[in-house]
């Protein structure tokens, strides 16, 4: 007799290709054709007879959506983040909450290095200049930024996705310094020439400072006004994290008193979109967190988070755990 086939509830309507696995031995429910993803209630509705659930980064599940899903055995976020998740209720319950570190770390860290060169080089404001007849010209001191090769970056969060970081500044010249909770094996350290700081000290002799810190209670306003009130005056803060972790507030009067030169952003604190005042700025440059957002890595967490649930219930390879180790 052939068991019951276990149910997946995907909340998002993404490419198919990489779920394809998933789809051959489970039955997978998806948003209906021409619709962008379930709401929350939707999901608390339909997550009573699921026994696997594919979350994206932004949906919430909580205490409520737990308790309505006796079946529920694993969670798969589609993120390496999961602030998402009330993790310490799923832990509770018994249920297993995995993520996607690997298909994530690259890009965002070509992100970061992105913002970084278009922030320093003003690439993407002179580009904006240059659109407008008369507002800009060739000439050799008026459109200076700042050199990358012998500055110095300070990392905050040297995980995977800082040290792809440390990789790609040292190939640009850079001298590589670090923040973390725990200091890293001196082999790693080694890798990157890297030099472990307390905040204060690297706020204050950094050139870039990238925040790469998992999002928490604890790291919550990690920049705020003191942290930047540290920094150089030349010095740029670049955020491919998560919004919370900088002062928003903070942060615009430090552009607008000219306390720093400016900051890269792919995440916002309020939410998914800037502050009005950022808008306003010529040294800002902000992505609407698109540090995933390659066609290939979609592909690749798709198969990831798909990966996750079937070794999960069988067994049979690695299982990204966040939570029940």
């Amino acid at each position: 007799m052939v068991g019951i086939r276990k149910k997946v509830l995907v909340t998002y309507n993404m490419f198919r290709p990489g779920y394809s696995e998933l789809i051959k031995k489970y039955d997978v429910t998806f948003p209906p054709e021409g619709k962008e993803s379930f709401s929350y209630d939707e999901v608390l509705d339909m997550i009573s007879e699921y026994d696997a659930l594919q979350s994206m980064f932004n949906f919430p599940v909580d205490k409520q959506l737990i308790d309505a899903a006796p079946k529920l055995k694993i969670i798969s976020n589609y993120a390496v983040g999961y602030d998402n998740i009330d993790i310490s209720y799923a832990t509770k319950k018994g249920i297993q909450v995995t993520n996607t570190p690997d298909p994530v770390t690259e890009p965002t860290a070509d992100q970061a290095m992105g913002l970084i060169l278009s922030v320093c080089r003003r690439i993407s404001e002179l580009d904006r200049r240059l659109r407008i007849p008369g507002a800009v010209k060739v000439e050799l001191l008026g459109n200076l930024g700042l050199s990358l090769y012998g500055k110095t970056i300070g990392i905050i969060g040297m995980g995977r996705i800082g040290q792809a970081l440390a990789r790609r500044a040292l190939s640009s010249g850079m001298k590589v310094m670090y923040h973390n909770r725990r200091r890293l094996e001196p082999a790693i350290e080694n890798l990157y020439n890297a030099t472990f700081l307390s905040l204060d000290e690297l706020l204050m002799r950094s050139d870039i400072v990238s925040v790469n810190a998992p999002f928490s209670k604890e790291t919550y306003h990690l920049i705020g006004e003191r942290e930047l009130g540290l920094m150089k005056s030349q010095a740029v803060l670049i955020n491919t994290a998560r919004g919370p972790l900088v002062d928003e507030k903070a942060l615009i009067e430090a552009l607008k008193g000219k306390k720093i030169w400016g900051a890269g952003l792919d995440v916002f604190e309020f939410g998914d979109y800037p502050s009005p005042e950022l808008l306003e700025m010529d040294n800002v440059v902000m992505n609407p967190h698109t540090g995933t957002q390659t066609i290939d890595v979609r592909h690749e967490m798709a198969a990831y988070v798909s990966r996750n649930i079937i070794n999960f219930f069988e067994g049979n390879g690695p299982v990204a755990k966040v939570n029940l180790k």
